[in-house]
């Protein structure tokens, strides 16, 4: 698998206000964006536009309404880039914002093997002047959402890939009505779905690396998170 691997970090982060439910993607990444701004190469993988490699989920335990102060949650980063994980590893450790203080990391490689399904828990972001559904079509947004993946795969592993396989042989929208999040200060819609991956060589190796790096669009800003089931 060109020597991928995906890298978790379960970071434990203490609370030090009060976090609304709406806010805790702005406030977790206010927090790695922080640490990445620590560091010439990470400032300036921050800055430019490009695909950053890393995800990220919202904390738990859930809550309903607020994330209330002065308790212990968790959240995790995932990425495919051994660098960054020792960077986080040495630096994320002990940073704080007004909001959010880490506590600590514990950090593994999620282990390859052949995956039935792959499942956003953040909401799946595609930006198309507005919501996808009021301007593309269904086949629309699957064509972005895979041609986003294959994107992120060629530029890490500088290749280009057959682009002649099937992805998946099932897609699900998982809700019923659009999922608003906040990102750069803008409410986004998006939607949580689960892919049932194809039981070949590249979409197992695309399924895997999604993991690593988020589905579509946003993903340093906790869009696309996923979570998986193993066949």
């Amino acid at each position: 698998m060109n020597d991928l691997k995906v890298f978790e970090l379960m970071v434990d982060v203490y609370t030090m206000e009060d976090i609304k439910v709406n806010e805790q993607p702005t406030k977790i990444s206010k927090l790695i964006d922080k640490t990445l701004c620590r560091n010439d190469k990470f400032l300036k993988l921050h800055k430019r536009n490009c695909f950053k490699n890393y995800c990220f989920n919202w904390l738990y335990p859930i809550e309903t309404d607020l994330y209330k102060k002065g308790k212990i949650y968790t959240f995790i980063i995932r990425t495919v880039d051994k660098e960054l994980v020792e960077y986080f590893n040495k630096c994320l450790i002990n940073e704080h914002t007004e909001s959010l203080k880490v506590l600590t990391i514990k950090t593994k490689v999620i282990p390859q093997k052949p995956i039935e399904k792959i499942y956003s828990i953040t909401p799946l972001i595609i930006k198309a002047q507005g919501y996808w559904k009021n301007n593309l079509t269904f086949k629309q947004f699957e064509e972005r959402i895979i041609s986003n993946l294959i994107k992120k795969y060629n530029d890490y592993f500088n290749v280009k890939i057959d682009e002649n396989f099937l992805l998946y042989n099932n897609i699900v929208i998982n809700n019923k009505k659009p999922i608003s999040m906040p990102v750069k200060g803008v409410k986004l819609l998006g939607d949580k779905v689960t892919l049932y991956i194809s039981n070949n060589e590249i979409s197992q190796k695309l399924a895997y690396f999604a993991l690593g790096v988020g589905l579509a669009e946003a993903n340093a800003r906790s869009a696309g998170f996923c979570n998986y089931q193993y066949l």
